[in-house]
Formats: structure tokens, sequence, C-alpha cells
């Protein structure tokens, strides 16, 4: 997991905004995802494959915040 801690905070806050929000119009992309996962409509693997895109920077961010609070 040493991977993890070489990526810098910068690029993952970045990219968190970005893919977390795109599209920006009509409806980002990752709230359509978790409102389709929370109903039970979110069964095609294209939509599941965007939850997972979309979410990658912020599951990566919640990763590096453990490793840092449990190395210490």
């Amino acid at each position: 997991m040493q991977w993890l801690d070489r990526i810098p905070w910068s690029i993952l806050i970045i990219a968190a905004v970005f893919l977390g929000l795109a599209p920006f119009v009509p409806e980002p992309h990752l709230i359509e995802k978790i409102r389709m996962l929370t109903q039970g409509t979110l069964v095609r693997p294209i939509d599941i494959f965007d939850l997972f895109y979309h979410g990658l920077p912020l599951l990566l961010i919640g990763g590096k915040l453990f490793r840092r609070f449990q190395l210490r």
C-alpha cells in the first residue's frame, strides 16, 4: 500500500472534485449513481462502472486517511 502514500493529496483532491461532480449539468454522476444504488435500480454494468469510476478518488482519499491515522 506504499503506492497510495506516494500519491499527492493535491492530485487526489482535484480528481475527487472533478470526477465526483462531473458532469456538472444536469446532475453529477456520483449523486445520480448513489441515488440509483439506494433505490435498488443500479443494475446495469455501465452504471456500476460509473459509480466506481466517479467514486474512486473519494475511496483513495479515504484509504489514505485511514493509513495516515492507523500508522500513528
